[in-house]
């Protein structure tokens, strides 16, 4: 069957993995996060550090790594992404405290920065423009199974021989990557062995790709109104993905007493909601651009994907049945694909040929949001001594960026000079 696969779509195969391998690695601390808490005596604060010295390196190298992959070929930064991040996950079971623990999670984050913005950029040399928006929705559906994957590989490792185990097997998982990646795959349709001319003549007439590029107009980007609104927002919704990515397990574990046995499957089902999210959004954010228009298409859909979540985390926090809060939180991740798709559509639109540099853009502030709110869920936990009240802040945050969803027009473009 692989055989007669298009060779584009093997990639993309590889692209896959990646991400899923990504996010397989970026949940792994949060499943143990109360085995690592108990053994060098963390408070929700402590812990909320070693969190979010990843999302601050991250956030800090995700554009220059996008950069370098433009320069230099996505092939060589991927695989010294993959390097990097594999070596840094394995030592992060070889840390001693808490200092020592927060030095490799940022080291780690250092690593990973840039592999969603390098993955674009295969996407842009060996698709079409039409295939764009269906290959970009794979690499969310990655992402999602990697979360989903990481519990029923990371519990069962913790259980039977210590936390510290389930670092060092994910790390290997990377390194096999990266031996595929070098053996088979190559920067461009045209230095791949075996592709027919036919599928190279379709990629390369009918790419996003271009060789030339002119320089990237920072002074109308960071001017555009739409572009800010949307920046702000998407600030916003990381605040929500990164509740489920780095504290949703200690949670459930800590505030609602639920076993680690339990949270195997509580975590695999809540992230086959994202999958679920990922594979219905772009079909349904294209259905309803196409009814409403493109300005009111890419509005509501961002408007109610953040309302929605917002109103998830609520309920978890008024509620006292369990059963119910997991629920809540199922129906959360289930909408948040849906603004994901929604703003990387809108970066197409608003940045035309300079999407890359606008995705870095938005992801950085993307991953700062995150940083806050790592930190801040921890802080607002030990003061507050309730695992219900940051839940109240952070839905307060997804309405806001609800709410600047209103001021992002996808017509709006910059205009390279």
């Amino acid at each position: 069957m692989l055989k007669t696969l298009p060779y584009r779509y093997r990639v993309l195969i590889l692209l896959f993995f990646l991400i899923l391998i990504t996010y397989l690695d970026r949940v792994c601390i949060s499943l143990v996060g109360v085995r690592i808490k108990s053994e060098f005596n963390l408070s929700n604060e402590e812990f909320g550090w070693v969190l979010a010295a990843f999302s601050l390196a991250y956030a800090l190298f995700e554009i220059p790594s996008g950069i370098l992959g433009d320069r230099i070929g996505q092939r060589a930064v991927l695989m010294r992404i993959v390097i990097w991040w594999s070596i840094f996950t394995v030592l992060t079971g070889a840390t001693s405290g808490l200092v020592s623990l927060i030095a490799v999670r940022f080291l780690f984050g250092a690593g990973e920065a840039g592999a969603f913005p390098t993955s674009s950029g295969v996407v842009s040399r060996w698709f079409p423009v039409n295939e764009t928006g269906r290959s970009l929705s794979a690499l969310f559906v990655g992402q999602n199974a990697g979360a989903a994957l990481a519990p029923l590989i990371v519990i069962p490792i913790a259980a039977a021989f210590g936390w510290r185990a389930s670092f060092m097997i994910s790390g290997i998982i990377g390194l096999l990557w990266v031996a595929v990646c070098f053996a088979w795959f190559r920067n461009n349709p045209s230095e791949m062995k075996g592709i027919s001319e036919a599928e190279q003549k379709l990629i390369e007439d009918n790419r996003r790709f271009v060789t030339e590029r002119p320089v990237f107009p920072w002074k109308k980007a960071l001017t555009n109104r739409s572009l800010l609104a949307l920046i702000g927002a998407f600030f916003c919704s990381q605040w929500g993905l990164y509740f489920f990515i780095a504290w949703m397990p200690v949670y459930l574990q800590e505030g609602r007493h639920f076993q680690e046995s339990e949270m195997k499957m509580i975590t695999f089902y809540t992230f086959i909601f994202g999958i679920v999210g990922a594979l219905s959004a772009g079909f349904l954010s294209d259905w309803w651009v196409k009814r409403k228009g493109l300005l009111w298409g890419r509005r509501v859909i961002g408007v109610l994907a953040l309302s929605l979540m917002a109103i998830s985390f609520l309920a978890a926090a008024l509620t006292p049945n369990n059963v119910l809060v997991v629920i809540c939180l199922y129906s959360g991740l289930l909408f948040y694909p849906f603004n994901v798709i929604a703003s990387f559509a809108t970066c197409v639109d608003i940045g035309g040929d300079r999407v890359g540099t606008v995705v870095g853009m938005m992801n950085f502030f993307g991953q700062t949001g995150a940083f806050f709110l790592v930190i801040l869920f921890g802080k607002i936990v030990d003061v507050t001594h309730s695992f219900n009240a940051p839940l109240f802040v952070l839905a307060g945050v997804l309405f806001v960026g609800s709410m600047l969803w209103l001021w992002v027009n996808p017509f709006k473009s910059i205009k390279a000079s």
